[in-house]
């Protein structure tokens, strides 16, 4: 079969296969105006709670002035080329050392992406006699990265001890006769359910197993532990986690991410990440804008604070209002909903239509079919006011879908009349 032929009779994939009713409106949404807890969606004012925005640096005057002045400064093409090559410069060095020195490692190195890194860092500090166990819900980056290893993968239960002490004691065996070393693999904050990976009992097995901990804490990082340090911090364990990763486009609000662990890894890291050595350097206007945003986490705590304060207030609201929001420890608050694809689509034009409220939505085939997500991603720019709003759009939803009111057909939102173009 010709490729392309294949391609067009799959219809897209499982997600993909809806586009023609989604586009638009459930996947690809145009959310426009200047980035905060409002913005247009299709001409109309929305109280959006779906952006990653944690600390509220996105719009600070601050950060726009250093993105402004770097750009103008440098450009968006300096420095050319891979870091390797020419594209090494003193600021990079810089806030490399500073970040390090933030979330407590010894040494770091920028990254172009998150994603990207994660996958590249997997498969540079693994070979074929290595043996890696990881948590069941890791993000789509980490099982990237592990489809690039050619050795051997546990998986345990997510956040279940027993099954990992199980994995580690087959990866434990298995190692032995690669003799190969074995990596575990968990993140700090876990972004769809908002829990915490259990690192503190993790990094307590160590003294049973033998094996290295590689920590995705893209949540965690500005959100979590004294000053937004990270997860690690909050659980006391920073030494214990071998390799760090963090990435920039959440709480940093920007582009890019960086790794951190023992000068030695870091060097190996700088010589042999893929994703690194064939990349053009991060531009000169992230680097510098990233540094403007270090500056504000560490100098005003405040945001941190402000951030909590909206977040238990969310999460207590929904709490004492009967919904299920599952055991989240982040700021990260997944409202739980019964009901079937068409009444998900339903709920959902109900919330942004007639009541002004943008949240993202997780359906099948991401959650078992019956099943949706509401992800609610509260900022430190948010206010009180917004939260009681919201908990109360959220009684009226919850009040029409078992009334059974959503059970129509699924809306072709292609068709503009119905909705505000």
């Amino acid at each position: 079969m010709d490729i392309f032929e294949r391609i067009q009779k799959n219809a897209g994939g499982p997600i993909g296969m809806y586009q023609k009713k989604s586009h638009g409106y459930f996947s690809f949404p145009k959310l426009e105006g200047e980035i905060g807890p409002r913005m247009k969606f299709r001409g109309r004012e929305v109280l959006n709670w779906s952006l990653n925005n944690y600390l509220g640096l996105a719009n600070h005057p601050e950060v726009r002035k250093a993105d402004a002045e770097g750009a103008a400064q440098f450009g968006m093409a300096a420095p050319m080329g891979a870091r390797m090559m020419s594209g090494q410069t003193k600021y990079h060095e810089e806030l490399e050392r500073q970040l390090a020195e933030f979330v407590g490692k010894e040494d770091a190195f920028l990254l172009n992406y998150g994603y990207q890194g994660m996958i590249s860092i997997i498969d540079c500090l693994l070979d074929r006699n290595d043996v890696v166990v990881y948590d069941a819900e890791a993000h789509a980056c980490i099982i990237d990265g592990l489809r690039l290893h050619t050795g051997k993968r546990f998986v345990f239960k997510h956040n279940d001890m027993e099954s990992f002490r199980k994995q580690m004691e087959h990866a434990t065996k298995l190692a032995a006769e690669t003799k190969g070393g074995i990596l575990v693999i968990t993140e700090g904050v876990f972004g769809m359910k908002g829990d915490l990976g259990k690192l503190d009992e993790i990094v307590a097995m160590k003294k049973e197993f033998n094996f290295r901990l590689l920590v995705d804490d893209a949540h965690g990082f500005g959100t979590m532990g004294e000053g937004g340090r990270g997860t690690a911090s909050h659980f006391g364990v920073t030494d214990g986690v071998d390799v760090l990763f963090n990435t920039f486009a959440k709480s940093m609000a920007g582009i890019g991410a960086f790794v951190s662990s023992h000068k030695y890894i870091i060097d190996y890291l700088r010589y042999n990440m893929r994703s690194q050595t064939y990349a053009k350097s991060l531009p000169m206007p992230m680097v510098m804008g990233a540094f403007k945003r270090l500056e504000l986490i560490k100098t005003h705590p405040e945001y941190q604070q402000k951030l909590w304060e909206i977040t238990r207030a969310l999460q207590q609201g929904f709490r004492d209002r009967g919904f299920d929001i599952g055991g989240t420890q982040s700021p990260v608050t997944p409202v739980y909903l019964k009901g079937d694809i068409p009444e998900a689509t339903n709920l959902v034009v109900d919330l942004r239509e007639n009541h002004g409220l943008f949240c993202s939505i997780v359906v099948y085939p991401v959650v078992p079919k019956g099943e949706m997500i509401l992800r609610i991603i509260p900022t430190a720019v948010h206010t009180l006011e917004d939260v009681e709003y919201t908990l109360n759009a959220f009684d009226a939803i919850r009040g029409k879908l078992l009334a059974g009111e959503y059970r129509k057909p699924m809306p072709d939102m292609s068709d503009m009349s119905l909705a505000h173009k």
